[in-house]
């Protein structure tokens, strides 16, 4: 195979591609940190035979209210209120998505269409507007168009997946269940930004305060609620009683019928405020499940929903938490530092997963002008925590809460803009030359230990790393706001390119996305072993399948279909199989299934079936967070809508 006339022959960002399809979003010719050139504009792409029409919005679920949206760290987007339980699910057309998918306009893998002059079609656009055909993607391969929505229809979140937001090219996002579409964006270094989008926050803000909080944003006092700050009971079994309770008024396991799973127990919400409240993570360490709510973190046994300690209580709003544990079972919760509106994400508190004790504190500081605590992101490699601000990361020794070092800015006007952790693995996003010609992104890995950069891959201009969707091995995807594009890469241990995904498919995982800051790590229904990536396609209501990807050649070795007329996505590799969950419908709870990844035959064998008695409350997990840990499927809402009518609950497992 030549090479193209726009790239080096090794390093850089993306292996040598044939001259028809240059498809590499790095800067030709540029070593080490140099900004790159900015690429030659393509030829402009012929006009669709029809203008693109840009997806309405999905209509207002019918099953409940959508939890309002505060100012960040937790945006929300507008459309796709969650269900609320106690009103009867709706049947066909556009039911509410359980745990399901993300109906999101947009660019998942390769766009679908026909006629694909080759593997990837033309590119596949930001918001569903299909793309003119020859379009050159991130690594010059023309894709075709996609259809407006990755499962066609949008239909509501939720415990399923989220519509994705307005955002041209992110894959998703919108609050609703944990297969949200994923989202991202850039962050420019400029007081003109940073003010544009104070200014969009306090819309966002006051609309939410106008449509769900009434005259003073405060909920109605409810005579039966309890002063404490632990879970309400609204007729729950208590921590130590399974869902079968005798004296408990909501039998969830009653009329069970035969071959489906018990649901083991369940908790309900903790009270939180009308205009709701996050309930982000949720970590599995041994026998015991853990979960963070508003101002409190809950630990529950995995088998029968008793406390081993705690709930711990925190004086603000938790406001981010790792998404990964340490090796030894620690994690590092941060929270507001006052009520107000200039209160900053900056207060950090370790805890120890096994004992709910709480170890080290430590205060984020601010670094310059546009770099400050207000939204702070977690990551954990190895013993490291990193802490990321809009510019620049703090690292500490999560163990001793040691601060290790800082990283800032760098070269030409290079800033952090995101990390990522994971399998002792450290990434790091940088912004470079923003508002300039040169503008562009670099990814780099970092020894978690010091910080020292061990490669770097800077990427042409207009190329962003939105998510990542693999630490070991390392998949990004990427996306291009101006020219509507997208790409999914792999990388060797090294930091070269491997592969990029070649399959003409819309892909559809759950990512959570953000104003001011990339959430990387924020995806959920997408998994990987050292040689496959395993994406599920998109769908609205039927069947979609799970396709598994080589790493080698970025083609498709196999796919499999749901083995229901809902869509399933992959929750995580073991054993030499993919489990992956199967969202409920409006007839059936939800299943849990294993996949064989080797050898010829890749059937679906059930592991779980929930019962349908329950699957209207399985499938309003708002922004739902799920595992599979020992036979056990465990769900956990991803955000508190505060509403006093609905029964919420926080967290539910199933098992035979």
């Amino acid at each position: 195979m030549t090479q193209p006339p726009d790239q080096s022959p090794s390093g850089g960002f993306g292996a040598p591609q044939d001259p028809r399809d240059p498809r590499d979003p790095r800067d030709p010719g540029n070593p080490g940190n140099q900004p790159p050139v900015p690429a030659q504009p393509p030829t402009a792409p012929a006009a669709p035979a029809q203008p693109p029409v840009t997806p309405a919005a999905p209509p207002p679920t019918v099953l409940s209210k959508p939890p309002a949206t505060p100012v960040p760290p937790a945006p929300q987007a507008q459309p796709g209120p969650p269900p609320q339980p106690g009103q009867p699910p709706q049947p066909p057309q556009q039911p509410a998505p359980g745990y399901g998918y993300p109906q999101q306009p947009g660019p998942y893998g390769a766009p679908t269409g026909p006629g694909a002059p080759g593997p990837y079609g033309t590119p596949a656009p930001y918001g569903g507007a299909p793309a003119a055909p020859g379009t050159p993607g991130p690594y010059g391969y023309s894709q075709q168009p996609q259809q407006p929505g990755p499962y066609g229809q949008q239909p509501q979140p939720g415990y399923g997946f989220p519509p994705q937001p307005p955002y041209p090219g992110a894959p998703g996002t919108a609050p609703g269940g944990p297969f949200s579409p994923q989202g991202g964006g850039s962050k420019k270094k400029t007081a003109l930004i940073v003010g544009a989008a104070a200014a969009a926050l306090l819309v966002i803000a006051g609309t939410v305060y106008a449509v769900t909080s009434g005259d003073d944003g405060k909920k109605k006092p409810v005579a039966e609620q309890s002063g404490s700050g632990a879970p309400t009971s609204s007729g729950a079994p208590s921590a130590s009683s399974s869902a079968t309770g005798g004296d408990d008024p909501e039998d969830l396991n009653k009329g069970r019928a035969s071959g489906e799973a018990k649901v083991l127990w369940y908790k309900s919400a903790p009270d939180a405020p009308g205009s709701g409240a996050d309930a982000p993570g949720m970590w599995v360490a041994g026998n015991t499940v853990v979960k963070a709510a508003y101002k409190q973190v809950f630990a529950y046994d995995t088998g029968n929903g008793s406390s081993p300690w705690g709930p711990i209580d925190f004086p603000q709003k938790i406001c981010a938490v790792t998404p990964q544990k340490s090796d030894d079972g620690k994690v590092v919760v941060a929270y507001m530092n006052g009520a107000g509106d200039n209160a900053k994400c900056n207060q950090l508190t370790q805890l120890d997963l096994a004992t709910g004790k709480k170890g080290w504190n430590a205060q984020v500081a601010d670094g310059g002008l546009f770099d400050s605590a207000l939204n702070v992101e977690l990551s954990v490699a190895g013993s490291t925590l990193m802490v990321g601000r809009s510019e620049s990361g703090t690292a500490y020794d999560i163990d001793s809460g040691k601060k290790l070092y800082d990283k800032k800015r760098y070269g030409n006007a290079c800033f952090p803009a995101g990390y990522a952790g994971g399998a002792g693995k450290l990434v790091q996003v940088a912004s470079c030359a923003a508002s300039t010609s040169t503008e562009h992104d670099e990814l780099q890995e970092l020894d978690p230990a010091t910080g020292k950069v061990k490669w770097t891959q800077p990427l042409k201009k207009g190329w962003q790393v939105s998510r990542v969707y693999s630490m070991n091995p390392l998949v990004v995807y990427l996306t291009n706001e101006d020219k509507k594009t997208w790409n999914i890469s792999t990388f060797t241990s090294d930091g070269k390119f491997r592969s990029q995904v070649k399959v003409d498919e819309k892909f559809s995982p759950s990512c959570g996305w953000a104003i001011l800051e990339r959430d990387l790590q924020g995806c959920q229904g997408v998994a990987a072993d050292a040689d496959t990536l395993y994406l599920p396609t998109s769908a609205t209501s039927s069947a979609n399948e799970i396709v598994a990807i080589s790493l080698s050649t970025g083609t498709a070795k196999w796919r499999v279909k749901s083995p229901a007329d809902e869509p399933m996505a992959p929750m995580k590799t073991e054993g030499g199989k993919l489990i992956a969950y199967v969202q409920p419908s409006y007839d059936a709870g939800g299943q849990v299934v294993s996949i064989p990844t080797a050898g010829s035959t890749h059937t679906a064998t059930k592991l779980l079936q929930n019962p349908q008695g329950t699957a209207e409350i399985e499938d309003t997990f708002y922004n739902g967070v799920i595992d599979w840990a020992d036979g056990r499927f465990i769900i956990s809402a991803g955000r508190l809508n505060g509403s006093d009518e609905a029964k919420e609950k926080l967290i539910m497992a199933f098992g035979n």
